[in-house]
C-alpha cells in the first residue's frame, strides 16, 4: 500500500495527526492495534487529565471540538436531567479528576464520527487490529513500515514519504534505528534537580490496567486471582501500608494518607468542582474518576454510578514493559494485579459501616469494550523518547526554578500545555515525583529526531526527559503534538521541504506557525496565567 502520510498508532496523537493531514488534503493510512481508536481516552479508558483553564483556552480548536462533541453526544442520545442538560460545561460523570469525565465508548464513537467523512471519501484507510513488525530504512529515511494483522498474522507493507510514530511506546524507534532514550536520564546529562546522579534506562513509570465498576444488588465477586496472595502481601517500602488497602502516599506530599471509598454517594453532580488547582480530588476514590453519575440522568436510567479504577494500587511496579524480553509476562502480572485489587475490594476491603467487602461491586467490561472486564489496553505513562533537536528539561518549566518568569518561551513553539510534573511510582523503586510547573509551550525541536528525516513522533515519544514527560504525556498535549506532526508532514509535502528546514529557516518557521494559528492551535499562553 502507499499513502502520503502513514500514521502508526491510533491513540490521541495518532487520531489528531491523521485528521490534521487529512484536513490539509493529504491521503492517510492509520493503523491501530486495539479495537477502539483514541488510546488513553478510549482503549485505555482514562478520563482526560486537563488543566484548570481548559474551558476557556490552552487547547487546540480541534481538541475543543472533540470535547464539545462528546458533550453533544450525551445531549443527543442520553436521558439527561434538565439540570445536567442546561450545563454548558456538562460533566457526565461528575468526577473530580476532569471537567469532562465520561464513558470511553462515547469518545470512541465521537472519534469514529470525526474520521468518517474521510473514510467515505477514500482518503483515509484505517487498518485494525495491526501492530508494526518491521521497517524498510534507507540511511536517514524510512521508506516503508510493515504491519501484522493480530488475527490472521497477514502482513502489509505501507510506503509513505512521511511516517508518524503515534504508538504508545515509540515502537517505530527501534524498528527504524532511530536514536532514543528510555527511563531516567542522569543529572549530569540534563542538569535537572529531580534527576538521579546516574542514568537509569530501565527505571520507568508504572503501567496500569484500568477497569470500570458499578455497585448494585447481588454478589458479583470474581474468581480469586491466582496471584492474589502475592499482591495481598505486597508492600513497597515507601508505601506505608499494604498495597491492597485504602492507604498509601499522597502524590504531592508523600505523606501516608487514608482514602475513602463510598459507592453511590447521593451527591449533587452539579456541585462538583473539577479543578485540580483547587482540589486534587483523590480523597474519595469513588468520585475521583467517576465516569457516569446516575443523578445526571433520568431517575432509574443507571442502576448505579460507574467509576473508573485508575487508582494508586493498580500501578504495576515489578518491571518495565519496554525493551525487555519478558514484557508480555509483566503485562500479564499487571492484569492480575488489577483483578486482585477488585477481588480485595469485593471480599476484604473495610467498609464505612465497619464490615468488610463490597460484593455488589460489578466489573463493567461492557463499558470498557473488552470481554476480560479490564480496559482493552494498558495505560502507558512513559515511552521510548527520541533524541531530539531540542529536549525539554525540568528547568524549562518547574515553578521552583522559573519563579515568576514563567516557563521558557520557545521561538519554535507549536502549541501549549499545562499539568504538574506528575510521575507515578516507577520500576526502579521511586515513589511519586510531583513538581509544580508553569504553563508551558511545545517546541517544534522536540518533535524532530536529530538524524531521521521523515519520521515524526506524535505522543509520549517526543524529546522530553523522564521528568518532563510527566507533564507532556496527558490527553490535550498528546493531541496537540499529534496534530502538529500531521500538519507538519502535509506542510513539508506541499512545500517540498524537510521538517528540520521548517524549524531552522526563520521564514519557513513563521509561515508554518501562521498555518497552525489559522487552524486554532495556540502557540502562547495569555499573560498572567501561572502554574500550580
Amino acid at each position: 500500500m502507499r499513502t502520503d502520510v502513514l500514521v502508526v498508532g491510533g491513540g490521541m496523537g495518532g487520531v489528531a495527526a491523521a485528521l490534521a493531514a487529512l484536513r490539509a488534503g493529504r491521503s492517510v493510512i492509520l493503523t491501530e492495534e486495539f479495537p477502539w481508536l483514541g488510546g488513553q481516552l478510549t482503549s485505555q479508558a482514562v478520563p482526560p487529565d486537563e488543566h484548570s483553564w481548559v474551558e476557556e483556552f490552552g487547547i487546540t480548536a480541534s481538541y475543543r471540538r472533540l470535547r464539545e462533541s462528546i458533550r453533544d453526544f450525551y445531549r443527543a442520545h442520553y436521558p439527561l436531567t434538565d439540570a445536567a442538560r442546561a450545563q454548558p460545561d456538562l460533566n457526565p460523570g461528575a468526577g473530580y479528576v476532569s471537567r469532562l469525565c465520561h464513558e470511553p465508548r462515547v469518545a470512541a464513537a465521537v472519534i469514529e464520527t470525526m474520521l468518517l467523512p474521510y473514510r467515505s471519501s477514500g482518503r483515509l484507510t484505517v487498518l485494525q487490529p495491526v501492530r508494526p513488525v518491521g521497517a524498510d530504512v534507507d540511511g536517514d529515511v524510512v521508506r516503508a513500515v510493515t504491519v501484522e494483522n493480530l488475527h490472521d498474522h497477514a502482513t502489509t507493507t505501507i510506503e509513505a514519504p512521511y511516517v508518524v510514530d503515534a504508538t504508545e511506546t515509540g515502537e517505530l524507534l527501534p524498528l527504524t534505528g532511530t536514536e532514543y532514550v528510555t527511563g531516567f536520564e542522569s543529572q549530569a546529562d540534563t542538569g535537572e534537580p529531580s534527576a538521579p546522579q546516574h542514568a537509569q534506562p530501565m527505571n520507568m513509570q508504572a503501567v496500569s490496567f484500568c477497569f470500570a465498576i458499578d455497585h448494585v444488588d447481588g454478589d458479583h465477586t470474581i474468581d480469586r486471582p491466582a496471584s492474589y496472595d502475592f499482591w495481598r502481601a505486597y508492600q513497597p517500602p515507601y508505601w506505608g501500608a499494604p498495597f491492597l488497602s485504602w492507604t498509601g502516599p499522597d502524590p504531592r506530599t508523600l505523606d501516608t494518607v487514608q482514602r475513602a471509598f463510598t459507592p453511590n454517594p447521593d451527591d449533587d453532580p452539579q456541585a462538583v468542582l473539577a479543578d485540580q488547582r483547587v482540589n486534587p480530588g483523590g480523597d474519595d476514590l469513588w468520585t475521583f474518576r467517576r465516569i457516569a453519575a446516575r443523578r445526571n440522568f433520568a431517575d432509574g436510567f443507571y442502576a448505579s454510578d460507574i467509576t473508573l479504577v485508575n487508582w494508586p494500587m493498580i500501578d504495576y511496579l515489578e518491571g518495565p514493559v519496554i525493551d525487555v524480553p519478558d514484557a508480555d509476562d509483566h503485562l500479564a502480572h499487571a492484569r492480575e494485579l488489577s483483578y486482585s485489587v477488585l477481588y480485595w475490594m469485593q471480599t476484604e476491603a473495610p467498609r464505612p459501616d465497619g464490615g468488610t467487602g463490597f460484593p455488589g461491586l460489578r466489573l463493567r467490561g461492557d463499558v470498557t469494550g473488552d470481554p476480560s472486564g479490564l480496559a482493552q489496553a494498558p495505560y502507558i505513562r512513559e515511552a521510548r523518547r527520541i533524541r531530539a533537536e531540542y529536549t525539554v528539561v525540568e528547568q524549562d518549566l518547574a515553578s521552583a526554578v522559573r519563579g515568576d518568569k514563567g516557563a521558557v518561551s520557545y521561538h519554535d513553539s507549536v502549541g501549549v500545555g499545562m499539568y504538574r510534573i506528575d510521575l507515578h511510582p516507577s520500576t526502579g523503586g521511586d515513589n511519586y515525583i510531583d513538581v509544580a510547573a508553569e504553563p508551558f509551550e511545545i517546541p517544534l525541536g522536540a518533535l524532530l529526531p536529530r538524524r531521521m528525516r521523515n519520521l515524526l513522533p506524535a505522543g509520549k515519544n517526543i524529546g522530553t526527559t523522564h521528568i518532563t514527560n510527566g507533564c507532556y504525556r496527558l490527553h490535550p498535549v498528546e493531541w496537540n503534538i499529534g496534530e502538529v506532526a500531521g500538519r507538519l508532514a502535509a506542510y513539508c509535502l506541499e512545500h517540498r521541504t524537510a521538517p528540520t528546514a521548517v524549524r531552522n529557516d526563520p521564514r519557513s518557521l513563521a509561515d508554518f506557525q501562521s498555518v497552525l494559528t489559522a487552524e486554532g492551535i495556540e502557540l502562547r499562553w495569555p499573560e498572567g496565567v501561572s502554574g500550580y
